[in-house]
């Protein structure tokens, strides 16, 4: 600000690029979400499995919506959760600001698009995060949709859907002298259950569930941490992010005990849903920091420039040896 009023940027390319790059972008995320998701269109590749196999043998826990974590519920904590924790901590940024002496805080400059539109800092660090927030939501849809996709890898309860005819293929019951499976099925055709069940029982790596969750919690979990100012106590924002990790972990925990996922399975969701929030906050919303007026960022090669230097004990002693050698060398010509 100068003179109690803030500084304004006119753009006339602001509105443009939000139609017709980032909307369009969006709106092409959420398509091929939709298409892994709900169509045909990527089919599933077919992955065989050994005759008897104890490992995706468990009984069939029965459709997604009667888990006691459902999808519909996962739905609505992954988007409601961080959008109203990024609203309600931008509005207590834009009505409680933090004193400019207390934390170094780069300010934006109100952006003016025309005659009418004004946009100002709030509502264009609040459309920023929940915008980068919903295309990284899709992405790890997306990647967890594709993982399934082309691995094909089947869930625990596998064969309870698949039904095989073991008789048909040639497989022998397991007995004292071969205790393990004898045959790999490879037949396209050896399932004879639902195929819409066996379609979704070949969906198992990575738990898509779990994704959405360590996505959800990884960019609330930073923005708390980065944004989020408390004074007094240093244990606040770390129970905040504790607490939200809590139910991500037991959402794992559920698929893997109602036979639904492998621990494998979670694990690789937990890390693709955390890798994405990382790198969106890294790379994309700069840790949540407010970009300066001019527009203008600092190149790697500039900030090394600026490091602070350290000056080497070595280099001292070597300075003052080379001071006195320039004394007392008079002193050794006379």
């Amino acid at each position: 600000m100068a003179g109690g009023r803030p500084h304004l940027k006119r753009s006339f390319s602001i509105i443009p690029c939000f139609v017709f790059v980032e909307s369009v972008l969006l709106g092409i995320v959420i398509l091929l979400a939709y298409r892994l998701e709900f169509t045909d269109t990527f089919p599933v590749h077919t992955q065989g499995f050994f005759c008897y196999d104890s490992t995706y043998a468990k009984p069939y826990p029965g459709p997604e919506a009667a888990s006691r974590v459902p999808p519909a519920l996962i739905y609505a904590l992954v988007t409601a959760g961080p959008t109203l924790t990024i609203l309600l901590g931008e509005l207590a940024r834009a009505f409680f600001p933090t004193p400019p002496s207390a934390v170094p805080v780069i300010g934006e400059s109100t952006i003016v698009s025309g005659a009418c539109c004004r946009f100002s800092p709030p509502l264009r660090r609040l459309v920023r995060f929940l915008g980068v927030y919903s295309f990284g939501l899709f992405t790890t849809t997306i990647f967890a949709n594709a993982g399934q996709v082309v691995t094909g890898n089947p869930t625990p309860h596998f064969l309870s859907v698949c039904r095989p005819n073991y008789t048909a293929l040639g497989c022998l019951p397991p007995s004292p002298d071969r205790p393990g499976p004898d045959r790999f099925v490879t037949d396209q055709g050896a399932c004879a259950g639902s195929p819409s069940l066996v379609a979704a029982a070949r969906r198992a790596f990575p738990c898509k569930d779990a994704a959405l969750c360590a996505y959800a919690v990884t960019y609330t979990a930073m923005y708390v941490t980065l944004v989020f100012r408390v004074k007094g106590s240093r244990l606040v924002k770390p129970s905040l992010c504790l607490a939200l990790l809590c139910p991500a972990f037991l959402v794992g925990v559920v698929r893997v005990a109602e036979y639904r996922n492998h621990w494998s399975d979670v694990l690789a969701g937990f890390l693709t849903g955390a890798a994405i929030a990382t790198f969106l906050v890294t790379c994309v919303v700069h840790n949540f920091q407010s970009r300066p007026p001019s527009g203008r960022r600092l190149s790697p090669w500039e900030d090394l420039g600026q490091a602070p230097t350290v000056d080497s004990p070595l280099e001292k002693l070597s300075v003052a040896q080379v001071r006195g050698s320039r004394r007392t060398a008079p002193a050794v010509a006379t």
